[in-house]
């Protein structure tokens, strides 16, 4: 599967609608980012079961903006709509594989029921 490039306009839709989503926030003069290209487009060759997307920074400082990003090529992991990885810089293959297979295994029950229980403290201390 190619990657799909996410704008404001259908990144909500994409999160929401795929299981795993993995963006890469990049931009057109960023050297490290064309040099990650490859490596990100045969990793999504290889998992036809994850949604590879791209946000160009320059087009979509919105989305850039609301996630913080302050250097590119910065690399997300949306899994159930929770960001389980967060990391600038380009990847090795070898490393990305490895953040693939991890954020795969790993028990999304068990992650919703930690967020909750974090949250339900955070309100408790503000009650």
């Amino acid at each position: 599967m190619a990657t799909v490039e996410l704008t404001k306009g259908n990144f909500e839709q994409v999160i929401t609608d795929s299981p795993m989503v993995i963006v890469d926030f990049w931009a057109p003069w960023c050297g490290p980012c064309r040099g990650f290209a490859p490596i990100y487009e045969q990793a999504a060759e290889a998992h036809q079961d994850v949604v590879f997307g791209k946000i160009n920074t320059e087009q979509e400082q919105d989305l850039a903006g609301a996630f913080s990003i302050r250097s590119i090529p910065t690399l997300m992991v949306f899994r159930e709509k929770v960001v389980l990885f967060q990391q600038a810089g380009a990847l090795p293959a070898s490393a990305l594989e490895q953040v693939i297979a991890q954020a795969k295994s790993l028990d999304m029950a068990k992650v919703h029921r930690e967020i909750a229980a974090r949250n339900q403290q955070g309100e408790q201390k503000q009650a």
